[in-house]
């Protein structure tokens, strides 16, 4: 009998709502807005099986980081540990979203490119809506061939606030 995964809950405010985040030991495995949290039950439990959610009682320091981020400290959310679990390609993928500098953009096409699947955009696009950690990786950063607001599991005005926040203007 396979032993039932422990992992850890805290919820932060922001400006664009409450963020639930889910922490295995010291990695984040998932962070979602609020109202999402049904999805990110769904994708927890197809990668875990069975698990149990505790609230934490305290800030861990990924809070920490992530509340930095959302007061201006935009480096803050870098050196956060992930553990995303997924295939091969979803991890190249969700890898590749961190060597968007913050406050640029890249487009599906390029961020392909640079996984070495140039014509594979369309799967790029499906990995990045299935980023189990959000804003952590960002896939806010990514936007349409023609520099179109395209595409954000939280919703396109949140996506637009992220990328403010980090100076892209459109």
């Amino acid at each position: 009998m396979q032993a039932v995964k422990q992992l850890q809950t805290e919820r932060i405010d922001s400006p664009i709502g409450t963020i639930l985040m889910v922490i295995d030991q010291d990695k984040l495995c998932a962070l979602d807005y609020l109202e999402y949290e049904a999805r990110m039950i769904q994708l927890l439990t197809r990668r875990y099986g069975a698990f149990e959610l505790t609230d934490s009682s305290t800030h861990s320091a990924i809070s920490q980081q992530v509340t930095a981020y959302f007061a201006g400290d935009l480096q803050a959310l870098d050196s956060i540990a992930v553990d995303t679990g997924g295939t091969a390609f979803q991890q190249q993928v969700w890898s590749a979203l961190r060597t968007i500098p913050t406050g640029a953009t890249a487009t599906y096409g390029q961020l392909a490119a640079r996984v070495g699947r140039p014509t594979a955009y369309r799967a790029v696009g499906m990995t990045n809506s299935l980023n189990p950690v959000a804003i952590v990786l960002p896939c806010h950063r990514v936007i349409g061939a023609k520099n179109a607001l395209t595409g954000y599991a939280g919703g396109l005005a949140r996506k637009e606030w992220l990328l403010r926040h980090e100076g892209v203007l459109f």
